[in-house]
């Protein structure tokens, strides 16, 4: 673990340095040929080889939304055409024709067939489809990102797959604890599907605006409730009217585009919202009113595409072949290297500032605050919150 965080910083910091055209066959290694040989069996048989740009071709492909999203899908999309982009590598995305296992197993296929060897997916829904096409492509390399071990239904990753999952429940607690700290009591969370990734997220939240509440020596108010949906619709936006005429001040919209009816809410009455994923402050307040936009819950997917596709390059793909692997702080000192953060649009103020949630991340990266990652309850609780909670609007 620890190399592959310190393998991921280093990645992140020069991935711009780096062309993917180098080639296993320079002078370099031809001059050294015989140097080479009389060092250990051990020594020459585990080093990898840096990959041809003509050889890296890149297909990613979308799980059942768009590479217009404004979330998963356009960050992953975003990040891999810029690594594309930067380093002469065939590039193309796959959308598969609808929201099924078969129909994203199809994606998979046709992009083998078109001649792709990296596959990068976004996404829980894309762990069925890793476990029934893996084994059948074993020179595909295949990175999954918030695909957890039990999203593969018991499939142990063979060597040509990675995937990534992120500590959601600390970036909801920044959320949590921001959110209290800027004023705000009356709060809310909207998930889209209560699935584990979002689940984390809603409990990180209700912990971080508990917690803060507690150092006030205050209560706030939660509403929480799931779309059971990644979009939002007139059914939700409904909801969400509800919410805000009742008092809600700002809700944690937590789940693809299920923002669009907590910001179309909230612009009705001078509401506030929080995004997730990505800093959605340009995208949130762009459509509905500047200044909407409290904060946003991070993930860094695409720090996380930039590196492992810089380790297949650069011949270091062995650094994470066969594993999954929990990305969260990393850094004590620098929250802007963390893989679940808060963006610098935040709207600081005395309450919370910039040094208030610096002070934060260090405390839960050093263990002084601690952020627990149990979801086993049904519903959220905490000491200092009164939670309403409503399950799935639809």
């Amino acid at each position: 673990m620890k190399k592959f965080v310190s393998t991921l910083l280093t990645g992140a910091m020069v991935f711009g340095l780096a062309a993917c055209g180098s080639s296993s066959t320079s002078a370099a290694t031809s001059a050294a040929s015989e140097a080479e040989a009389s060092t250990s069996v051990e020594e020459t048989t585990t080093e990898e080889t840096t990959t041809a740009a003509s050889d890296l071709k890149i297909a990613m492909i979308t799980d059942y939304g768009d590479i217009t999203d404004q979330s998963f899908n356009q960050t992953t999309y975003e990040a891999a055409k810029a690594f594309a982009d930067a380093n002469g590598c065939s590039f193309t995305y796959y959308k598969p024709a609808g929201d099924s296992t078969p129909e994203r197993v199809a994606m998979v296929d046709k992009a083998v067939a078109d001649g792709y060897n990296v596959l990068v997916m976004p996404g829980y829904a894309f762990g069925e489809t890793v476990a029934e096409t893996a084994d059948m492509y074993p020179d595909v390399k295949f990175v999954a990102l918030d695909v957890s071990e039990g999203d593969l239904n018991g499939y142990v990753l063979g060597d040509n797959v990675f995937t990534a999952v992120y500590q959601e429940e600390i970036a909801g607690y920044f959320a949590g604890v921001a959110a209290v700290k800027l004023g705000y009591t009356k709060l809310g969370f909207l998930g889209g599907m209560a699935v584990p990734a979002v689940i984390r997220y809603g409990y990180g939240f209700v912990q971080g605006a508990s917690d803060a509440a507690g150092d006030l020596g205050i209560k706030v108010d939660i509403n929480y409730a799931y779309g059971n949906q990644f979009f939002g619709d007139g059914d939700i936006t409904a909801a969400m009217d509800t919410w805000y005429q009742g008092g809600t001040e700002v809700v944690f919209a937590c789940g693809g585009g299920i923002f669009t009816s907590a910001a179309e809410a909230a612009a009705k009455v001078g509401g506030k919202v929080i995004g997730v994923d990505v800093d959605q402050k340009g995208t949130i307040d762009g459509a509905y009113g500047d200044g909407i936009t409290v904060t946003s819950a991070m993930k860094g997917l695409a720090a996380t595409v930039d590196t492992v596709l810089s380790a297949i390059k650069d011949g270091n793909w062995a650094d994470y072949s066969g594993q999954t692997i929990n990305l969260g702080l990393v850094s004590a000192t620098d929250p802007s290297q963390n893989f679940v953060q808060l963006p610098a649009s935040t709207q600081w103020a005395d309450g919370f500032t910039e040094a208030d949630y610096n002070a934060l991340v260090a405390d839960v990266f050093n263990g002084a605050v601690t952020v627990s990652n149990d979801i086993s309850a049904e519903q959220p609780t905490a000491d200092n919150a009164n939670i309403n909670f409503q399950g799935n609007i639809k």
